[in-house]
């Protein structure tokens, strides 16, 4: 955890949370709707519709997580700065956020799309 004196010194810029925010966000989104399109075509219903999509959007996450906050992580570690590689703190407000804030974003779209193409298939 950082302290108040390291804050002073280098600074969490807003600008750039939010633009890391809404950049998870809109690959989440359009994640949740290909993964209602596959639903869909598969034919799932209910619960089985429903962890199809949770098990989608962590592998998403921890897609994300691999290939941009590591990355960015080491990059960082190689300039000098002391961060941890497993810490989404620097690039995101909270690990709550970055984890499980997709979930309930891009639930519609997932229903819309999911709804949608099973309808399309079994009619």
């Amino acid at each position: 955890m950082s302290t108040e004196r390291e804050f002073q010194i280098e600074p969490l810029v807003q600008e750039s949370l939010v633009h890391n925010t809404r950049t998870l966000t809109n690959i989440q989104n359009l994640t949740a709707s290909l993964c209602g399109v596959g639903a869909g075509i598969l034919g799932l219903e209910s619960y089985s519709g429903f962890l199809f999509y949770v098990a989608f959007s962590l592998i998403t996450t921890a897609l994300f997580f691999a290939f941009r906050v590591v990355s960015a992580s080491v990059d960082l570690r190689a300039a000098g700065k002391e961060i941890n590689i497993l810490d989404t703190g620097a690039f995101f407000r909270s690990p709550v956020e970055f984890w499980t804030g997709g979930l309930m974003n891009g639930l519609a779209g997932y229903i819309l799309t999911w709804t949608l193409f099973y309808g399309l298939v079994r009619a």
